[in-house]
């Protein structure tokens, strides 16, 4: 076959000729489709004969969640309720302190906030929203590590915010997580960041200096940067402890010999109990450095102030035995975990304040196991310990008021407080355990309504004084209530179990949670009140706690 028959197109025989056509090939007798009519590969999800093909919507465009309806019409929507008085303006005092005006804000709907003043702070083309948000979770995570409050760490987020220009923003605080939503407007997308909050650790002046950095921010007075905010954060998150290990093992063996002056004990109790307080601390400290949880820790702390106790009892030594174990007590009950607890959920915060609150327990479990152990023991071993002894408090007045100061000033030590704070600190310590002892011993007065009254002064007094400085009130509160901490009631509860009289044990120990219950609402009372007085220049009455019945 020549090259040009070769181009000419073959005959229907020659294509279905078997010879010349491949396996492929369309068997004789079946019509070939005719190119162009229908293809003979197509896709599953074409759109079948007979269906018109749906056209692509052009009138309204694609746009955020939050976009208006295009059926809705501002002409057609319903009348809104406004009273015949209208909206009172809100208008803020401006030298208040930040604490209370952001407090103010976040208890208003966020239709009723005042507008935002000018803000110097923010740069060329608006703030950066990303780096104010990350800010203000990093300055909320220390101050919820130091302990602060829930609602003050969400007044302190805001106020960050608001200082940038961020004013539609929402916080939100949780006992390990942080977050805050911010809506640039109702037809734009919110931004949403958060930030987990994994480990937490006792540094009131750390805690001040935060505090001082977030009055800086709210000052309009004062202009600072982002960069220089970012700049004072780490300078605040890289200071050292303002007291050293040896000071903080020193100071809690002289809070528990302190305690144990405090309820009765005389020179050898308070050197034995310091003894045992120092051991249990560096023994917890020993603990710590091989990783060891908290529960642990506390559990073995407890143990060598009870067992100099035991050892005592043991050896017929006529001493107060009891004392000497509850002023180790005094030394590992966790009342700042307690205050914090129940104030969070008497502000509204009632996840935050479960889990502080449970947080407690397990100290006190780990607490009452590691007494509990040593104190079986010893009444194996035939220690006489008497559960029925009371511990006598009322008939050295002066001695008392004195080792109450020093228990209040020790554990001002402990909490790494500033020293300018110490001194405040511990006259608050003095003036609670005088009004303790005035109103149980003179005026016979039960002891949780004295230890609630005297907690409430101490919070009135400690409020006071965080306004006045424009702090936070913790410093001036929390090592206050000290010598209110209810050490003999748990002690002679774990000492009634351990000799197998469960009815006792359980009637103390429930006195000591009733005790540490009047002392945590005594202390929010005391500061609630002190800010009634307080000129904050909300509309009409002032707000109550953001969840409420509607008031």
């Amino acid at each position: 076959m020549t090259e040009e028959e070769d181009r000419k197109p073959r005959s229907d025989e020659a294509r279905y000729d078997p010879e010349i056509t491949s396996e492929f090939a369309v068997p004789a007798g079946i019509a070939v489709p005719e190119a162009g009519v229908e293809p003979e590969t197509t896709s599953e999800f074409v759109v079948p004969e007979g269906l018109a093909t749906p056209q692509p919507v052009t009138g309204e465009p694609e746009g955020s969640a939050f976009s208006m309806p295009s059926t809705y019409s501002a002409l057609d929507a319903p009348p809104a309720f406004t009273p015949a008085s209208g909206f009172p303006a809100v208008n803020l005092v401006k030298d208040a302190p930040w604490q209370d005006r952001m407090r103010t804000m976040l208890r208003m709907p966020v239709t009723e906030r005042p507008a935002p003043e000018p803000v110097q702070k923010a740069e060329e083309g608006g703030p950066a929203v990303p780096r104010v948000l990350d800010l203000t979770l990093r300055i909320g995570e220390l101050l919820l590590a130091g302990g602060e409050g829930a609602e003050d760490v969400e007044a302190a987020m805001f106020a960050v915010c608001r200082s940038y220009g961020l004013d539609r923003c929402e916080p939100n605080v949780t006992f390990t997580l942080l977050a805050i939503s911010y809506q640039p407007s109702l037809v734009e997308d919110p931004v949403t960041a958060s930030r987990t909050v994994r480990r937490r650790g006792t540094d009131y002046t750390r805690l001040a200096a935060v505090f001082r950095l977030v009055d800086d921010l709210t000052d309009p007075e004062t202009h600072v940067s982002l960069e220089e905010a970012y700049r004072r954060l780490a300078e605040i998150r890289r200071n050292r402890h303002p007291y050293p290990g040896w000071a903080l093992t020193g100071a809690s063996g002289l809070l528990a010999g302190a305690a144990s002056v405090l309820v009765g004990g005389d020179y050898l109790v308070f050197v034995a109990a310091a003894i045992g307080a120092m051991l249990g601390d560096r023994l917890a400290w020993l603990c710590a450095g091989r990783g060891l949880p908290e529960f642990y820790q506390f559990m073995i702390a407890a143990m060598p102030p009870a067992a100099i106790g035991v050892a005592f009892a043991l050896a017929h030594i006529d001493v107060a035995a009891s004392a000497v174990v509850t002023g180790g007590l005094f030394a590992l009950l966790p009342g700042r975990a307690l205050v914090a607890g129940v104030q969070d959920g008497l502000t509204g915060f009632y996840i935050t304040a479960s889990a502080r609150l449970l947080e407690v327990m397990y100290f006190f479990v780990g607490i009452v196991i590691g007494v509990l152990t040593v104190l079986y023991f010893g009444v194996k071993l035939g220690g006489r310990l008497n559960p029925d002894t009371a511990l006598t408090t009322s008939d050295r007045p002066l001695l008392q008021i004195t080792a109450s100061m020093v228990l209040s000033l020790t554990f001002a030590v402990l909490l790494q407080q500033e020293r300018s704070t110490v001194l405040a600190v511990t006259l608050n310590g003095g003036v609670a355990w005088c009004v303790y002892g005035a109103m149980h011993y003179a005026g016979g007065i039960s002891p949780v309504a004295s230890t609630a009254a005297a907690a409430g002064l101490v919070g009135l007094f400690g409020q006071l004084l965080s306004r006045y400085r424009f702090a936070s009130a913790l410093p001036y509160t929390t090592a206050a209530i000290g010598p209110l901490l209810p050490g003999s009631a748990t002690y002679f509860g774990l000492l009634s179990m351990a000799q197998n009289e469960v009815d006792k044990g359980l009637v103390s120990l429930a006195k000591a949670a009733s005790l540490a219950m009047a002392i945590a609402i005594g202390v929010n009372l005391g500061s609630e009140i002190s800010r009634l007085g307080l000129r904050v220049g909300s509309a009409g009455k002032r707000r109550a706690a953001k969840r409420t019945r509607g008031f």
